[in-house]
């Protein structure tokens, strides 16, 4: 059976020069089982329909060679918490190979792949309950819309993998348009390489950005667009009220997805100061902090690529982002509100709706789910005069629109997710895991990848998190 279905390899990246990357094999493990197969994503990666999970299984753990794929360890550095780190690189990643689909090129990439030249003193490998994250999250964001990561497939074994405690690895095979990050060009401005930045940046126009290729400002216009496509989105992350948690530069997309999963967390009850990882002491990438963040890693980038890009350039398109980053949250938050028009007083509703809502200690997922009753003669969504003054201020705003109370609420629930990745949810998918229970993984990847149908036989994935499940905490390591 062709398992790629005539997939073709392209390997744009192993064409580069051997100064970006390290080809190298992966570590197999020596027994494994299969944990979740993503079936829809393969579908949509043009793979085989037939084919059997286990089979990919083989291929990726090493077992069965794959004469089209070019493996390799991309080398990188970055800003972590701030701090300037001089190498990086895909310390337990490989690159498997990159293959031309009906939605474009798309990197395979296998995390807990084993030791690198670039793993420094860590094992290469990754833990169970870390790829039971990363791998739920990605359709999660997937799902509600926000360009993402996602991962084809997911296997575990026997093999020990020492943390904190012993614990049980396992390997995943993530896609992405690309691996290519922010830090891929700090590296090289910081070791006096240019001829390797233009050579990247080169690369990156021909492969994602074809229309540029001959144009003469290519490079000023490929800048703007990653400056928005950054904006866009953590636009959407705030919106949605997603916070990643470690937004260093070498886990920033160069296309503007998200990826590099590790102590994400959705809001619970909607607090601005919201630290999703414990290992962040300063809250420097505090939910309300991740726009200024956003700003301030496209600042990284943009000294990276002075000595190409001229100053007065890189300094237009930097103050561009705060234009692109607000004028989309608006345009998100209208839609959450089952509003069309752009009126001026906008800013000022939504600003005011998200005071009440941290006042309040409201749900904010489950608020906005349940926000298109304001059209109906009575709800119970709002419960206090702040809430009361805000709904009249609302109804006087909806008075301006040209669609009906209904089209807004159904505008309302297109948007508004019933259900996210909740920690407590993938805490409770990472413990059945552990004891060779994977059901519950493949059930939440099949009910977040539709996070706003109803589902009414799973209402209880929809309710807000216990006690318990709030005060869990992540980490760097999680």
């Amino acid at each position: 059976m062709d398992i790629f279905n005539g997939v073709k390899f392209k390997n744009s990246f192993a064409k580069l020069s051997e100064e970006f990357y390290t080809k190298q094999k992966w570590s197999a493990f020596e027994e494994t089982h299969l944990i979740s197969f993503n079936r829809n994503l393969a579908s949509e990666l043009g793979l085989n329909p037939n084919l059997q999970p286990e089979e990919l299984v083989k291929i990726f753990n090493g077992d069965v060679a794959c004469e089209n794929s070019e493996s390799l360890a991309m080398i990188y550095a970055g800003h972590q918490f701030g701090n300037w780190v001089p190498q990086l690189g895909d310390g337990r990643g490989i690159l498997f190979g990159q293959i031309e689909t009906p939605n474009g090129l798309r990197d395979l990439h296998i995390k807990g792949a084993g030791k690198t030249p670039y793993s420094r003193f860590a094992d290469g490998r990754a833990v169970l309950r870390s790829t039971i994250r990363e791998y739920l999250c990605g359709e999660a964001m997937h799902g509600l819309g926000i360009p993402s990561s996602r991962s084809l497939l997911m296997f575990g074994s026997n093999e020990p993998v020492f943390r904190e405690t012993t614990e049980t690895g396992a390997m995943m095979v993530r896609t992405a348009k690309t691996h290519i990050r922010f830090g891929h060009f700090e590296y090289f401005k910081h070791n006096n390489k240019q001829e390797y930045i233009l050579e990247l940046l080169n690369h990156v126009i021909a492969e994602y950005f074809p229309d540029l290729t001959k144009k003469t400002d290519k490079y000023e216009i490929f800048f703007d667009r990653t400056i928005k496509s950054t904006a866009e989105l953590i636009a959407n992350w705030q919106a949605v009220g997603f916070a990643h948690g470690v937004m260093n530069t070498d886990n920033m997309s160069l296309l503007g997805e998200t990826f590099d999963f590790g102590p994400f967390g959705f809001l619970e009850e909607y607090n601005p100061e919201f630290i999703c990882n414990h290992s962040d002491d300063n809250g420097r990438y505090a939910f309300n902090n991740q726009p200024a963040i956003g700003l301030w890693n496209c600042q990284a980038l943009a000294a990276a690529l002075d000595e190409i890009i001229d100053e007065e350039k890189l300094i237009e398109s930097l103050k561009n982002y705060q234009h692109y980053f607000y004028d989309y949250l608006i345009d998100l938050y209208r839609v959450k509100l089952g509003l069309k028009e752009k009126e001026k007083g906008d800013i000022e509703l939504i600003e005011s709706l998200l005071t009440w809502l941290q006042n309040s200690k409201k749900d904010y997922t489950n608020f906005f789910r349940n926000l298109h009753q304001v059209h109906e003669d009575e709800n119970n969504i709002f419960d206090d005069e702040e809430g009361r003054l805000w709904l009249n201020k609302f109804n006087e705003r909806f008075k301006l629109e040209k669609i009906s109370k209904k089209e807004s609420q159904e505008l309302m629930l297109a948007r508004n997710p019933k259900y996210i990745l909740r920690n407590y949810l993938a805490h409770q998918a990472i413990e059945k895991a552990e004891k060779g229970d994977y059901s519950e993984i493949d059930l939440l990847i099949n009910l977040l990848a539709k996070p706003f149908d109803e589902h009414s036989e799973f209402e209880t994935y929809s309710a807000a998190s216990p006690e318990w499940g709030k005060s869990l905490e992540v980490s760097c390591s999680s």
